[in-house]
């Protein structure tokens, strides 16, 4: 046995952490209390077969291309067999899967008032040489689970499926029908993402309110500062920059090179900063995190939309948080270049792709044409690339689940506030807004920046005390909204 490695073998979390030499907390994250035996049976062994279930899910390897899910989606189902649930496989292409379960209610079967867990199977990709440990290991290490996914979302999807077992196990009195789904093709949007799911499979998982990834647990200084409520999300849409000049002998340079045109383009693109708008959940999060942080950024948040200082707070804030810059204005990042055939040959054409992320209501011919006009050339054209995202209506921030998911983080992360948050990142959540569920984005897990910013990147984690503790949250907000007390 590798003690590094997380096996099945072992007979809970005390267990894994004597193996690995680990401690068994945190510091700065609250320890997770057990969870009602009303609501959830056998919590602790919950907690050990969650953290089973991550580290099995992580070894399986679903990168975003191909995806190629359905090994994790024959993986989950087994599982839910074997807790006595039925799952349904639902399949998208060849190797590309989602499932789907229910837990029934004899009160409400409503459909509109039913619960739905989604989290997603795929990853992003990884490049392997950049990482310190196996990203398919699911590494134990220095009180972290390392591997692709262990936060995005795999760790999601281990504590819906540890929260959806747990009300089976204890056969508990549900008030609605809870619904688990596990999603594919979350990270690349395509042919196989939810957009097809519902197309095909829509009455399988139809419900009124959902808990998704899209918020998160912000620490700060080792504590919880405050808890983010995803509600809203900017749109995704992808334009291809394309110069175009002479082909020739690369011994003999012309002056219409596509990839001078190109690189000098780009250039100009990379300064552009689009005017600050704020959509109502940004004004009300600004209004909730300006009392959490220090005196003097603080007093610059609560400038920004103030007629003589306004202009200059927004500078810098913006500079302050690449996440806050994010939120009140439209963001252009080039992500590809491409150009060229040889090393001799001067290419005919050159490309590079915008990604561009559009705060809810803005329009993406907005930012083209003002693209146009800075970049200034003839030879260079922008074209908007089609599956744009779609503007989604906001959740509701007065519906009794956010209520809910707000009062119990806020209660089990020692009275930190929960705001309301619009997400600069995309998630499933805003295909079933636009078919009205009121879905809420939160990541149930404690995470300092340093582990945020590893869920795209090289030697994503997850510590263990947080996954425990987002166990027991979700624990706690599903059965709060779902669960029926005597």
């Amino acid at each position: 046995m590798n003690g590094n490695r997380l096996v099945g073998t072992l007979t809970g979390l005390a267990a894994l952490m004597l193996v690995s030499g680990l401690p068994a907390t945190t510091p700065g994250i609250p320890q997770a209390a057990p969870v009602s035996a009303s609501a959830v049976a056998d919590a602790p062994g919950i907690h050990r077969d969650a953290l089973l279930w991550l580290a099995d899910l992580v070894r399986i390897n679903t990168s975003n291309p191909p995806g190629s899910e359905q090994l994790a989606a024959k993986y989950v189902a087994g599982v839910l067999q074997k807790e006595g649930i039925k799952p349904e496989i639902l399949d998208l292409a060849l190797g590309r899967s989602a499932v789907v379960a229910r837990l029934r209610s004899s009160v409400v079967p409503d459909p509109a008032k039913a619960l739905l867990l989604v989290a997603h199977l795929d990853t992003v990709p990884v490049e392997k040489t950049r990482w310190t440990v196996d990203p398919f290991g699911a590494v134990i290490k220095d009180g972290y689970l390392y591997g692709r996914g262990a936060v995005d979302d795999k760790g999601m999807l281990a504590a819906n499926l540890a929260v959806f077992v747990g009300l089976k196990r204890a056969n508990a009195h549900i008030n609605r029908d809870v619904i688990f789904l596990a999603t594919a093709d979350e990270e690349g949007g395509g042919d196989s993402s939810i957009r097809m799911l519902i197309s095909r499979y829509w009455d399988k998982f139809a419900a009124g309110f959902a808990i998704n990834e899209g918020g998160n647990v912000f620490m700060k200084n080792g504590k919880v500062q405050y808890i983010g409520v995803q509600a809203s999300e900017k749109v995704a849409v992808n334009v291809s920059v394309v110069a175009r000049g002479t082909s020739g002998h690369a011994s003999q340079p012309t002056k219409d090179n596509a990839v001078v045109h190109l690189a000098a383009a780009i250039a100009k693109i990379g300064s552009y900063s689009s005017p600050v708008h704020f959509t109502a959940i940004v004004r009300r999060y600004f209004e909730g995190i300006a009392p959490l942080e220090d005196d003097e950024i603080a007093k610059w948040i609560r400038s920004m939309d103030t007629p003589d200082r306004g202009e200059h707070a927004q500078r810098v804030v913006s500079d302050f948080s690449p996440l806050w810059n994010a939120m009140v204005r439209d963001t252009v990042a080039p992500t590809v270049l491409s150009a060229g055939v040889a090393n001799n040959v001067i290419p005919a054409e050159a490309r590079a792709n915008l990604n561009v992320r559009l705060l809810p209501g803005d329009s993406i011919n907005t930012v083209v044409n003002e693209l146009n006009k800075l970049v200034n050339d003839p030879a260079v054209k922008l074209e908007v690339q089609p599956n744009a995202g779609l503007a989604a209506p906001q959740s509701s921030l007065e519906s009794d689940f956010y209520n809910v998911i707000c009062q119990v983080a806020s209660r089990e992360f020692a009275g930190a506030p929960a705001l309301p948050f619009q997400s600069t990142w995309l998630t499933d959540s805003a295909q079933l807004r636009l078919h009205n569920v009121q879905a809420y984005g939160l990541l149930p897990f404690p995470l300092a920046d340093e582990d945020l910013k590893r869920m795209h990147g090289d030697d994503e984690r997850i510590p263990l005390a947080s996954f425990d503790k987002g166990v027991d949250v979700l624990t706690k907000i599903v059965t709060e909204f779902a669960v029926t007390r005597y």
